[in-house]
């Protein structure tokens, strides 16, 4: 175990005891999970949390996210189990690409693992190409259209389109390392795979990445496959759909898989 991660771990235990919460899972959500950090890349940890079931009782409508301020590298933010159900039920993209991070630093409940055996029922290919769409199409407006660009905006904007593709060619959620990417969808011995490999090698070794010339290979690519994704997107499929008495069920099981086994089952 790294001193990041046990840093990250001793976050965590911290977060439990001020707000008197149980974690139920916590991951890396950014370019770490992605496979292309920078020497100075943010730990993104994203993590789930149940209060205890008296919490719910309550007529007033409560706070269902915990934020805390970025400090050592560490940016960690995490969801209220029942708005994350919400939120997978409508096939959120950002809450399944947690799910399935390879960076994977705390799962002490079943709660993880039983939303995965659900997620291919709950994912919308619709849904899914439509959010990687807009975060593609935004970042290429606002970082991509000039001679010179910001070079290393290139990979949030390929890693959305290249979702989409992925999602296109399996119906599947895409999978978060950059490069799994790659080699699926990019030719080998290409120009285009040539270009993107040699700028994977830079912001791997640290680079900046700053400012330069655009690179045309990358730029033609992108340019295509956002106009044949702009078309695609309102034919794909919908999800099948996880019912609401599903996920009623896993969130009742959940509190009382947390808060039974700490005796705590109804506690304030």
């Amino acid at each position: 175990m790294t001193g990041h991660q046990r840093q990250i771990l001793d976050e965590l235990r911290h977060i439990e005891e001020k707000h008197g919460v149980k974690i139920l899972y916590a991951c890396e959500s950014g370019s770490r999970a992605w496979g292309f950090p920078s020497q100075n890349s943010d730990y993104d940890v994203r993590f789930l949390y149940v209060h205890p079931v008296a919490w719910y009782l309550s007529i007033e409508e409560k706070r269902d996210v915990i934020e805390c301020p970025i400090h050592d590298m560490l940016d960690i933010n995490g969801w209220e189990l029942r708005k994350a159900l919400k939120l997978f039920k409508k096939s959120n993209p950002p809450l399944l690409e947690w799910l399935y991070s390879p960076i994977q630093y705390h799962e002490a409940y079943t709660v993880a693992e039983r939303l995965r055996q659900l997620a291919q029922k709950a994912f919308s290919p619709r849904a899914a190409i439509y959010h990687y769409l807009h975060m593609a199409k935004g970042n290429f407006r606002g970082y991509l259209t000039g001679e010179r660009v910001k070079i290393k905006k290139y990979f949030y904007v390929l890693r959305p389109v290249l979702g989409c593709l992925w999602i296109q060619k399996h119906q599947t959620m895409p999978p978060l390392v950059f490069e799994q990417l790659v080699e699926e969808l990019i030719p080998e011995g290409s120009r285009l795979r040539a270009d993107i490999d040699a700028l994977l090698v830079r912001k791997k070794a640290g680079d900046e990445l700053d400012v330069g010339a655009r690179v045309e290979s990358i730029h033609a690519f992108l340019e295509e496959q956002i106009a044949h994704l702009e078309k695609l997107a309102g034919e794909m499929p919908v999800a099948e759909g996880v019912s609401t008495a599903q996920l009623d069920e896993l969130f009742r099981s959940a509190l009382d898989e947390v808060w039974s086994a700490t005796g705590q089952f109804g506690a304030k």
